[in-house]
């Protein structure tokens, strides 16, 4: 063979191995894609005489989603479910409190509860009073409600609980480490020396360097609580039965809005400054970069709230639809491809919990340190 032929020879061989390669993934995605659409090809008939078929939509919700009741397994009146208090105000007959047990696992507005000659139904977690005379509850053609209104809803839900039992956690961890150094001064063992140490990586790799040494310890309470129940709250959400504290848009807009607030509260004159004003600018272009500035302010909080609602949603979204498979595609075959799959998601997640609280709590020390920083003046 030619030599100046072999680089020719090469190049076509490595070509034609990329795109039988790149045929096998698209027909191997294809094939996945198409699995699911080709498992659920049944008639309208045989899917109404089918009235138990498994609805992955129906059971990623349900896991991810809030709860007036903490379900941990089996269904119906043979499932294991905590009931939690029910707390509902009406502007008529003020406070009314039940279980969320005597609506018996019923989430379709079927079961009434009679409370104080109100009644209450639950309609996917949503709590209706039922107006005077409605025996049940009433939908329209696209399935909103008729005969009942809303009341405000103060319960201890599924995520409230979840959140009281992180907040329990903590004060158990750090009011043992803070009673180990009262006691001597020797550095912590065992659990104490992790706490220990996660409290000087906050100090250390986030607190000093974003918001710098003079100032940092003012700030120090909300990135210790900030980074510790977010990290906890994570953890604990990957445990089976578990809430999805995090996965909840009204937990992470709260911890948004505690980071603005500090911003908003605590930010120098020469930060309002630049603000609202810039200096050193043409005067008619100081309006536009006013809106702009205020603009960002308000994106910042944003940004980490969704940041870490998304990233923690899709973790349990993708690990309940590898399980999910299983059930799709009904076939026990699957598992050994899907369960390891979820396995390792499940691992990384682990990382992930870490990882999420770190940068939450990394962007709202740096958010807040651009607040409070000192502009050297020449």
């Amino acid at each position: 063979m030619h030599p100046n032929l072999e680089p020719i020879i090469l190049s076509r061989t490595g070509t034609m191995i990329a795109h039988k390669s790149l045929k096998i993934i698209v027909t191997f995605t294809l094939a996945l894609a198409l699995l699911p659409f080709n498992a659920f090809a049944k008639d309208d008939s045989q899917a109404e005489e089918n009235k138990d078929e498994f609805n992955p939509t129906e059971m990623i919700m349900h896991h991810i989603g809030d709860s007036h009741g903490w379900h941990f397994f089996g269904e119906g009146d043979s499932s294991f479910t905590l009931p939690l208090p029910v707390i509902l105000f009406t502007e008529e007959d003020g406070f009314v409190t039940f279980m969320s047990s005597e609506f018996h696992h019923d989430t379709e507005g079927h079961h009434v509860v009679e409370k104080d000659g109100m009644r209450f139904v639950n309609y996917h977690e949503d709590i209706y009073k039922l107006d005077a005379g409605a025996e049940t509850v009433e939908f329209d053609e696209e399935h909103n409600v008729l005969n009942a209104s809303k009341p405000w809803d103060f319960s201890i839900t599924k995520n409230v609980a979840a959140m009281f039992l992180t907040v329990i956690l903590m004060l158990i961890f750090f009011f043992g480490l803070a009673g180990h150094h009262k006691k001597n001064k020797k550095a912590p063992a065992g659990f104490n020396n992790i706490l220990e140490t996660l409290v000087l990586f906050v100090r250390d790799e986030i607190a000093k360097p974003q918001i710098g040494d003079k100032k940092y310890m003012k700030f120090m309470p909300f990135l210790l609580t900030v980074f510790f129940f977010i990290w906890i709250t994570n953890l604990l959400g990957l445990l089976p039965g578990a809430a999805n504290v995090t996965g909840n848009i009204a937990v992470t807009v709260s911890l948004g809005l505690f980071t603005l607030a500090l911003i908003l509260i605590n930010g120098n004159k020469e930060f309002w400054k630049h603000t609202l004003w810039m200096p050193g600018i043409p005067t008619f272009v100081k309006p536009i970069l006013m809106v702009v500035e205020v603009i960002g302010l308000v994106i910042k909080p944003v940004a980490l709230m969704i940041r870490l609602f998304a990233n923690i949603t899709a973790g349990h979204i993708i690990i309940l639809s590898l399980i999910g498979l299983i059930f799709i595609l009904e076939s026990a075959g699957v598992a050994g491809i899907s369960v390891p799959f979820a396995l390792f998601i499940t691992i990384l997640e682990l990382l992930v919990a870490f990882l999420q609280a770190f940068i939450f709590t990394m962007l709202s020390a740096l958010f807040i340190g651009m607040a409070v920083a000192e502009h050297e003046h020449h």
